[in-house]
């Protein structure tokens, strides 16, 4: 018997319990980001261009590459008059110009809770607002939203940062904050500009995206009874990145995880107890092939643990819908 044998049957004879966090997986926005490349290759066959990973998981960006789908990181890498795919991330100004300029046909799948925050960040660099954004520099939605207004808007990642940014006006400040952090990861954050800025303008509703939420709340919870969280997701997606942080910062032994290949059994010794999230762009399916890992252990003992329920759903972009209409006709 191999040593990775011996080791899985080791660890599996003290697993008793499976336990999977509800909701997690793919939100509204990216369901709708990966409807939009499944309908416009129906639609235009292929080649259907994207700009970037339209989500930040490598399962699923491989999966739409094998129908069609073609990634680029630059407008330029596209052939004039193509079909061209904004990922759900959003992009800048700039970027729509170039787009335009070779005459692309755009079919944009910006989460709608991203544009939400382009349309403040404009509104409020109209009303001469200095502008301060929450979030992690080089993001995919960082660029894109700081492209909306690159003269007025300056990005805080930190507390630390927080307490030293300077603005021309400090009684004319606007805060905005990446969709994609949760509320206790920007509460320290604004709590500090309130401070330093106590007439700071706030969007009339928050601009966390209420997926990246509602699984950190799931993971918490997962934390009162898990010893270990196994967090599906790519290394390049920050919500999934984040649940990892979240997990541990409650009490649990944490790892972010490809798929069920990339589980260490070494992880698991002295475990009673494991549980099992997924990111909002990682597929169920990834979810299902770890949950049968742990069937094959003979863990039998499989509850799901609901924080909140879901309902949200966003319509397909305006673009697909016309050109489906006309099709239909």
């Amino acid at each position: 018997m191999f040593l990775s044998e011996r080791l899985e049957q080791r660890v599996g004879a003290k697993l008793r319990k499976l336990l999977l966090a509800k909701p997690r997986g793919f939100c509204a926005g990216v369901d709708r980001a990966i409807d939009v490349v499944h309908m416009a290759l129906e639609l235009f066959g292929t080649p259907v261009y994207v700009r970037r990973e339209i989500v930040h998981n490598k399962h699923v960006i491989q999966s739409l590459a094998a129908k069609g789908a073609v990634f680029v990181d630059e407008i330029e890498q596209v052939p004039s008059g193509a079909v061209v795919i904004y990922s759900a991330h959003g992009v800048s100004p700039e970027v729509r110009a170039e787009a335009e300029a070779k005459q692309l046909r755009v079919i944009d799948a910006t989460c709608p809770l991203v544009t939400k925050v382009h349309m403040e960040t404009i509104r409020f660099a109209r009303e001469g607002l200095s502008i301060i954004l929450v979030g992690h520099a080089g993001h995919d939605e960082i660029i894109g939203t700081m492209g909306e207004a690159p003269q007025r808007t300056q990005l805080v990642s930190s507390v630390e940062e927080a307490e030293t940014v300077q603005v021309p006006d400090p009684e004319r400040v606007a805060v905005t904050t990446q969709t994609t952090l949760g509320v206790d990861d920007t509460r320290e954050i604004i709590e500090v500009l309130r401070r330093r800025f106590p007439k700071l303008v706030s969007p009339p509703s928050d601009d966390v995206c209420y997926a990246t939420q509602n699984r950190q709340t799931a993971v918490k919870l997962l934390a009162q009874q898990a010893d270990v969280i196994l967090v599906l997701g790519s290394n390049n997606s920050s919500n999934s990145r984040r649940l990892r942080e979240v997990a541990e910062m409650s009490g649990a032994r944490a790892y972010l995880i490809e798929d069920a290949t990339k589980i260490d059994p070494t992880w698991l010794e002295n475990a009673t107890c494991v549980a099992i999230t997924a990111g909002a762009s990682a597929p169920e399916h990834l979810v299902q092939e770890v949950v049968a890992y742990f069937k094959a252990w003979e863990v039998d003992e499989i509850d799901e643990i609901e924080a909140m329920e879901e309902k949200v759903t966003f319509t397909p972009p305006p673009e697909l819908v016309h050109a489906g209409a006309k099709l239909s006709n």
